[in-house]
């Protein structure tokens, strides 16, 4: 049996730092089986690792992740035991994305479905231009996250940085914690019971303990998005370069 990519209980070991990340990633790429189980081994933190999965697939990462790790990611369920780079679950349509440790800038950028977990911290722009996944953030976000959050709920145990869900669509925030600032057309909003409800669910599914009763819903206040004729004459001189 070869060292580099063992079966054992159903359990295929794949050691990245022997076969390589193309091959890694083109054995993953190429099942259906959703009874299929992967470990990968020796991950040292390289790039793009478990990217464009499209099967039912349970990869375990066994280290430290790089940039976009689990990326594009379609039904399967991937575990890093580490810490990951910029971008992890960057566009994910589906599946589930949960990382032991802590996550570098835009976790979740960009993605449109699945559930995405940080049981740590996550760096800044966590959650930008979300579309309609589902994170949750064990620890605390960095500034600008959420920003340009279209769809979706983001979930944040501990505090927020600067700026939080600036310029926020129809995406819901929920803050155990302080947040340093609220970023532009983002506010408080009220916690009704269906609120508290999403928020149980999304907590239960991370494995997260928490009251739901003790987070903060914010959202947008709708005001950037809708056309306002008083606003029309700036537009016309700040164009032109004309200042009041």
């Amino acid at each position: 049996m070869s060292t580099t990519e063992q079966n054992t209980a159903n359990c295929k070991t794949l050691d990245l730092k022997t076969l390589g990340l193309r091959k890694v990633n083109a054995s993953l790429n190429t099942l259906t089986d959703s009874s299929e189980h992967f470990e990968i081994i020796n991950p040292a933190g390289q790039h793009a690792i478990a990217c464009g999965l499209q099967s039912p697939l349970d990869v375990q990462i066994k280290g430290h992740t790089g940039f976009y790790c689990a990326g594009m990611n379609q039904h399967a369920n991937v575990t890093v035991h580490g810490h990951v780079g910029v971008g992890v679950a960057e566009n994910m349509m589906s599946g589930s994305v949960h990382v032991k440790g802590n996550a570098s800038q835009a976790a979740g950028a960009t993605a449109h479905g699945g559930l995405l977990v940080v049981e740590g911290d996550a760096s800044s722009r966590c959650g930008i231009s979300m579309k309609g996944i589902d994170i949750v953030v064990g620890g605390s976000v960095g500034h600008m996250s959420a920003f340009m959050a279209q769809a979706g709920n983001l979930v944040i145990c501990g505090d927020a940085g600067e700026a939080l869900g600036d310029s926020i669509y129809e995406a819901q925030l929920f803050v155990q914690g302080k947040v340093d600032s609220l970023g532009t057309d983002c506010e408080a909003k009220t916690m009704l019971d269906e609120h508290l409800e999403t928020l149980s669910i999304l907590l239960k599914k991370a494995g997260i303990k928490a009251d739901p009763k003790a987070f903060t819903r914010y959202g947008s206040a709708r005001k950037l998005y809708n056309f306002h004729v008083d606003n029309a004459a700036y537009a016309a001189n700040h164009h032109s370069g004309v200042t009041s």
